[in-house]
């Protein structure tokens, strides 16, 4: 949904720091290791927070 989609574009901005930004830096590499558990735990909790996860067989 869009506050996951919200969660996971945010998460991605946030991974690059106040430090690395830059005109050439504005979007972390595929390769940043951040990247992945970042975004999935911010997807995590947006769909948590909606309603929509599912852990095991439970729709949390």
């Amino acid at each position: 949904n869009t506050d996951m989609m919200l969660a996971a574009a945010s998460a991605l901005a946030n991974v690059v720091t106040e430090d690395e930004l830059n005109a050439n830096y504005i979007i972390p590499s595929v390769f940043n290791d951040k990247v992945a558990g970042a975004v999935a735990g911010a997807v995590r909790d947006a769909a948590k927070a909606a309603g929509a996860a599912v852990t095991g067989t439970t729709t949390v």
